[in-house]
């Protein structure tokens, strides 16, 4: 478990730039975005193969954690930004 959380860690910044750069390409409504970034987490934990030794199910589970941890650590930033203009 404890590897999968340390990837998680790594992953995050990833799946949250990715998610960014989709977010700013193409117009979505904000409802479908947590969904998306689980998407792109858990594509880019599964393509994840040659940085780790992991087996495919937990790079799944830290490609999933990163995806929704992701959002939430953006739109956590998002929502402080705006509240201290």
């Amino acid at each position: 478990m404890q590897q999968v959380l340390i990837f998680t860690t790594l992953l995050a910044p990833i799946v949250a730039g990715a998610v960014q750069v989709v977010k700013q390409t193409v117009t979505l409504p904000n409802n479908v975005l947590p969904i998306l970034s689980l998407v792109i987490g858990l594509a880019v934990g599964s393509v994840a193969f040659p940085f780790t030794d992991m087996d495919l199910v937990l790079r799944l589970w830290a490609g999933a954690f990163a995806g929704l941890g992701g959002t939430g650590l953006y739109e956590l930033v998002a929502k402080r930004e705006g509240s201290s203009r």
